[in-house]
Formats: structure tokens, sequence, C-alpha cells
């Protein structure tokens, strides 16, 4: 068996090598290595995939979430509800562009944010909410956009833990994560389920106001060379990394099959474990898998993960503290009591390796281990 690893990137880059090396050469021979024909193929690309209008790539996935809200033209000191189970990046482009993160609770069930605490954060400085579809699903978007609608809200989706997700309406018509609300952003951190090798990132929207606004941004605030009509910024996709991802794109509907594969087999093997609570899906997305994470008994979950290491079996803890709970944000006078679920999770949940290259006799150790560990 092979070494486990949390994400195997090696192995993905040598079952597509000559794909990603002609890619990357054809780029040093043109030398365009900024602005390159193959950004503009994959920001066509993307939106192809993704059924969206445009898409706009940028630097990274932070810088996404930062000129999203930028193009918004919102007042200094506007709130913005944003989860409190979650990585950094949406409530610090909050914070760092004068805005005031309104923390949110999350769902014990599937981790998003939770919706019945939406409307009694809403003031009359509100002025969006941005879902986080974390660790591969979903939000409740339908019932995002209706709260939004009746207060007048923008919605901005952090999609870079969900990309080629989709999310079904009652119509049964469907749309991508990220595509949903008025702008959607992404990562293409390698570890993603569409990762570069290096940074990236993208913006997308059906708007072509916002669109252009976004575009305008991202180049310094200029439309045409030298004239400058915003205060922007210098956010891009360098030419390697969109020549990579173009041809991870063409990979990612296999990429979410060999993730989803993976995850059933971590249920079936992990329903023997009565202490071990698999992953939920809901039933109005698709789970894309970005992470495999069970939820364990806080008082055992630190020697567990002890216990996978002792066994040559990585695990991660995302996260172990709730935004609220961190010394930057301690200015916004939170109580942890009022966000008792995102206190919970962070003590139970623990993620296990998942990748396009896991391999079943792989997950049969991790459970046989995980198993083993709760019958001591």
């Amino acid at each position: 068996m092979k070494d486990i690893k949390m994400v195997d990137l090696h192995s993905q880059y040598l079952n597509i090598k000559s794909d990603i090396d002609n890619a990357m050469q054809n780029v040093i021979e043109t030398s365009s290595f900024i602005n390159g024909k193959d950004v503009t193929f994959f920001a066509d690309e993307l939106a192809n995939f993704l059924e969206v209008k445009h898409v706009i790539p940028c630097a990274n996935g932070t810088d996404a979430l930062q000129i999203a809200l930028m193009a918004l033209d919102l007042p200094l000191g506007s709130e913005i509800i944003v989860p409190t189970f979650n990585y950094v990046a949406t409530a610090e482009v909050i914070a760092l562009l004068g805005f005031k993160p309104i923390f949110i609770d999350a769902n014990l069930d599937n981790f998003n944010l939770l919706i019945g605490a939406i409307e009694p954060l809403i003031t009359e400085n509100t002025k969006a909410i941005m879902p986080v579809h974390l660790f591969g699903q979903c939000a409740d978007m339908l019932s995002i956009l209706k709260i939004a609608l009746m207060y007048n809200l923008y919605v901005i989706e952090d999609a870079a833990q969900a990309i080629g997700a989709n999310y079904y309406f009652p119509d049964d018509t469907y749309k991508k994560a990220g595509t949903i609300g008025h702008i959607g952003t992404t990562s293409f951190f390698p570890s993603k389920n569409l990762g570069c090798m290096g940074d990236g990132g993208a913006i997308f929207t059906n708007d072509d106001d916002f669109a252009a606004k976004i575009k305008t941004l991202a180049n310094h605030g200029q439309k045409s060379k030298y004239y400058y009509d915003l205060v922007g910024v210098n956010s891009r996709l360098d030419t390697l990394q969109a020549a990579i991802l173009r041809v991870k794109l063409k990979q990612l509907n296999n990429y979410t099959a060999s993730r989803q594969k993976a995850a059933n087999k971590y249920d079936s093997l992990l329903a023997k474990c009565s202490e071990v609570v698999t992953p939920k899906r809901v039933i109005n997305s698709d789970h894309v898998f970005h992470q495999y994470t069970i939820k364990v008994p806080a008082e055992k979950r630190d020697d567990l993960k002890n216990y996978l290491q002792s066994k040559n079996i990585p695990s991660m803890i995302y996260y172990p503290k709730a935004l609220h709970e961190h010394k930057a944000y301690e200015y916004l006078l939170n109580k942890s009591e009022d966000f008792p679920n995102s206190v919970k999770l962070s003590q139970e949940v623990l993620s296990l390796p998942m990748h396009t290259e896991l391999e079943f006799e792989q997950i049969s150790y991790i459970c046989e281990n995980i198993i083993s560990f709760f019958q001591q």
C-alpha cells in the first residue's frame, strides 16, 4: 500500500503529466507569462463549465472575495453576515474593507450557515450575506435568496470548496455553486478540487455591470491602459497557472466522481462504528467532497487524531476554533454562547484523507484503525 497523504498532488500530476508539461512548455515558448491567451481561454472554458456568463480570473481566492465586495460599493460600516465556522478569508476581507463581519452559527448536520439564524441578525446596516459552501456541499441557497430578496441584500458566494457542485431548485432546474447569488468566488489553491500549481482565483457573475466593474477593479481600476476610472488592485491569474487549470478543468468531473466514490467507501466502512458521524448529504446539493469530515465525541477527537498519526494516517481539524473566538475578531465583542453549534463542531470535527488518487485499500486501512481506536 502506498503512503497515505491528506492530499496527493504528486500522484495527480503523474496521471496527467504529459498534458501538464506540454501546456507549461507552450507558455514558456510563447513567453506570454502575464495575460497570455491561456488566461482568456481558461476563463471562457470555466464559464462554459459553470454555465455562467462571466468568469474573471484573479490572483487568489482571497482577492476574489475582496474584489467581489469592492464591486458592491457599500458604505463604510456596512454589516455583512458571514459564517463563524469557516476559514478566515471571508471575514478578513470584510474587516479589511471597513465593513463589519456579523458572524452566524453553523448547522450541526451539514456545517453550512444556520438558515434560521439569519433574520435575527439583520439590521438597517446589513447589506450582504456571504454563504460559504463548506467542505464541498452548497448552503441552502433557496432560503438565502428568499431572505436576501425580502431585505434587499446582496449574496456573495464563497464556492472555493464546492466548485462543480450542482444546487437543485424545486422546479428541477439547477445552478452550479458560485453562480447562484449576485457574485461568486473561488480559489485555485493547489489542494482545491480544481487547483493550480501556485495561487489563483476567479470571480463569477451573470450581471454585465458587475462583470465590467470587477474586471476594472482587478486591473488597477483601469478600463484601458493608463486611464484609471476606479481605485483598484492588481490581481491577475498568471498564464502558466491558467494553462495548468485548462488541463485540470477537463478532468474535474472525473475528479468529483473519484471523490464521491471514496466518500461512499468511507461511509460504508464507518457505518460499523457508532461513535463516528459521517458527513450528511442534503437533498438539494451535490457533495463534491473537498473534505471528508467526520464528527466524533469531543473528548476523544484529539486522541483519535494522535492515534491515526501513530499509524501513519494524516488527518486535519477544520477548524479548531470558530472565527469569533480568535484574537483578531475580539473587537466585535461576540459571545461563544451565541454560536453553540460552531463551538461544538470545532471540538468534534476531524477531516480524513480525501483526494482524487485515494485508493480503496488506503480507505479500508484508515477505517480499520478508526474502528480499532474506538474498540480499545
